[in-house]
Order: structure tokens, then C-alpha cells, then sequence
């Protein structure tokens, strides 16, 4: 189960590294202008019925297929959008994956920034092919491999593979002159939906009992970005929703990529680290007893800043000292904070909008008792001087 589009056994890794730097700062403002060299197609698909509209889609993409003989795949993790895999040959070699917007999720998504972000991690080596795009959605390349549980994020040989790749990403523009995180902009918003679109529900005892008041959000709000902004942690190109099954372990070639890139954005490297550490426990059924110990925290981020370091700063001999690495470890898990509050609200917004079969309601009451629960014990730690 993933808040993207979600892969189970079956997933995508990235393809050849790109030379070009797709990212152009003049994008310009106003609507969507699509993703220079990606096809725009005017294809609308059902979300309800799926398979007319991903086989016009394959006549525009595949053209030599015979599309009597197109079989399709429904990937039923997805908790935001429907993913269905089109392929004609049983190893599914040339599938390609058509990924259809959830209802209302432009709420919370800016597809256009979405798509620049995407050809922004391909040209880096760190996603896959995208294809087109269509009236509510993409289609892009599909790769096997193995989409990461609870149990294998926890496996050192593979968990220093996600550092290491969660470095990659973090490096790429690392020493430009980067935006501001969208962190704060984000929270804000969700935050402005929920009082906007759920505040009639919200006073219902019997439903929303373990949902905090409205008020007490904007304060714990406030209390973050005042306590968290000073930190210190920088702002790189993050992923922002690293959960397991956004991870994608290619056995053969011995290296991770991620997919699901509807919340990249530039913020800070402290909240992507700990927002993957909450993904620990899971999703579907949340056993936060998984949350990675200090000790399994302190390898993940050695092997993290080692790998980082080297990127940014192009020496392979440089050396992570114990000062920066408990550095790393109290900003992580103060941000952690964060990650709990943002899906928190996420969920309250999906349970007005979604037709996701998944309890939002439930997911969001868990990530608020999460962080009440984990709020004093990490404001007690100190980032040594």
C-alpha cells in the first residue's frame, strides 16, 4: 500500500543516465505548458474503466502492437491514483505503465511541477522514461523489479543502498542557488483545506475524537516552523514521500530507485530522511515498534553522509565525523515531527475526496497520535555544540 501509485511484486527502476539538465528555472507562471519533448495526448481515461482509454493511449505509443492482443495489469496498492501496466509479452519486457489522477488530488499535487521534477530525475539517472502525458494523467516505462516491504528497508545491505541513492538525489543541483523548502507552504495548505473543507466534520466527537481542534493544529503549526526552521538543515531536491513500496530494488544490478514523484520538491534534507524512517512502520496496517533504532539510524546515515559528501564535494576520501553524524540523527527526528503532521492532514483531505478504498480517517488519527507521542521525546534532544 503507497500514497502514490504503488508497485507490489512488480516495479520500475531507473534506466541510463541522461547528460542533459532538464531543469529550467523559466517555466513561466500561469497553466500547465507540458514537459518539452514529452507527447501531449487528448486523452481522457475513466477512472471507472480503465482499459478503452489505455489502449487508445497504446496506439498513439505502440503502434506496432496488435491491441487485441494487449494485456493489462491493475496495480491495487496505490492509495492516490490507479496504475494499470499495458504489455503484450508475458515478461511484461515492454510494458508501460498508465497512471490515472485520483479524484480532487490536484488538491494537493501540482501535476505540472510533478512532470518538470520527473525529467529532472532522469536526466540524473534516477527515474525512468516518461512517455506522454494524457487529460488526467502520464505514461512511462516500466522496469522489473522488486518493490521494498517493512522487512527489507530494515536490511542493512539493502538499506545502505537507499542512503546511498537518497544521497544521489539529494546532491543533484546541491550546490546552486536553491529555492525556498516547500514545506511550510505545503503544511500551510493542507492545513487551510482541512479548515476549509472539513471543519463541519471535524466537531463530531463520535468520528473525529482522536482529530485535534483546529486551533491546536495552527499552534502546533506555528511551533514547528518556529522550532524546526532553526536547525540548520539544508534545503536540497527532496522525494518527500519515501515510503517502502516507492523503492524499487533491482537484485541483478544491486541498486534502489524511487518512484512516485507527486510531492519532489526542494526542502529540507532532515525531513526526507525522517519522513522515511516514520515509512518504517508501514502503511496499510502502522506497527510503529519498526521505527528504526538509534543504532540502525546511525549506520543508515553514515552510509547516507559518506555518500552524500562525496557527491557534493567530489573527494571519494572524505570522512563523516561523530559530531556531524549526531547532528544528522537530531535533526532527522526532530523533523520526523513534521512528516507526522503533514500526511496526518493528507489523510483528513483524501477522506473527504478520495474513492480510494482506504480508511484516511484512521491513517491521519494514527500519524496525530504519532506525533503527540513522539513530540516530547525528540524536543529533548539536543544537536551537540
Amino acid at each position: 500500500m503507497c500514497r502514490g501509485s504503488g508497485l507490489s511484486e512488480l516495479g520500475m527502476a531507473g534506466a541510463s543516465d541522461g547528460s542533459r539538465d532538464c531543469w529550467e528555472t523559466e517555466r513561466g507562471g500561469g497553466g500547465s505548458r507540458g514537459v518539452p519533448g514529452v507527447p501531449q495526448l487528448g486523452v481522457l481515461v475513466d477512472e471507472g474503466d480503465v482499459l478503452p482509454g489505455a489502449l487508445r493511449l497504446m496506439r498513439e505509443l505502440r503502434p506496432s502492437w496488435e491491441l487485441a492482443r494487449v494485456k493489462t495489469k491493475l496495480f491495487t496498492d496505490g492509495i492516490t491514483n490507479k496504475l494499470v501496466a499495458c504489455y503484450t509479452d508475458e515478461d511484461m519486457a515492454d510494458a508501460v505503465l498508465v497512471r490515472i489522477y485520483g479524484r480532487k488530488t490536484e488538491l494537493f499535487v501540482d501535476r505540472e511541477t510533478e512532470l518538470w521534477n520527473f525529467q529532472v530525475l532522469r536526466a540524473h539517472g534516477c527515474a525512468p522514461d516518461l512517455y506522454c502525458t494524457f487529460q488526467n494523467g502520464f505514461c512511462y516505462e516500466f522496469l522489473p523489479g522488486i518493490a521494498l516491504g517493512p522487512d527489507h528497508v530494515r536490511d542493512p545491505c539493502i538499506y545502505r543502498l537507499v542512503a546511498q541513492e537518497m544521497a544521489r538525489v539529494h546532491a543533484i543541483h546541491a550546490n546552486g542557488s536553491l529555492p525556498k523548502p516547500i514545506l511550510w507552504q505545503k503544511l500551510h495548505e493542507y492545513l487551510t483545506l482541512v479548515k476549509m473543507d472539513l471543519s463541519p466534520k471535524v466537531p463530531n466527537s463520535s468520528l473525529h475524537q482522536d482529530v485535534p481542534s483546529l486551533e491546536m493544529l495552527e499552534n502546533e503549526l506555528a511551533w514547528m516552523k518556529d522550532t524546526l526552521s532553526q536547525l540548520g538543515s539544508p534545503v536540497v531536491l527532496c522525494h518527500n514521500d519515501l515510503l517502502c513500496k516507492n523503492i524499487i530494488y533491482n537484485r541483478a544490478q544491486e541498486h534502489v530507485r524511487f518512484i512516485d514523484y507527486e510531492y519532489t520538491g526542494y526542502n529540507y534534507q532532515a525531513f526526507d530522511i525522517g519522513n522515511h524512517f516514520n515509512e518504517f512502520a508501514g502503511v496499510k496496517e502502522m506497527d510503529y515498534s519498526l521505527y528504526p533504532s538509534k543504532e540502525t539510524q546511525l549506520q543508515w546515515l553514515h552510509s547516507y553522509l559518506q555518500a552524500y559528501k562525496q557527491l557534493t564535494q567530489g573527494d571519494p576520501g572524505v570522512s563523516v565525523s561523530e559530531k556531524e553524524l549526531e547532528a544528522l540523527y537530531v535533526q532527522v527526528n526532530k523533523f520526523s515531527l513534521a512528516s507526522h503532521f503533514l500526511w496526518a492532514c493528507w489523510g483528513l483531505i483524501q477522506d473527504k475526496y478520495s474513492t480510494i478504498d482506504f480508511n484516511f480517517l484512521r491513517y491521519a488519527k494514527l500519524r496525530f497520535r504519532q506525533y503527540y507521542k513522539m513530540k516530547p521525546l525528540v524536543t529533548a534532544l539536543q544537536i551537540p555544540k
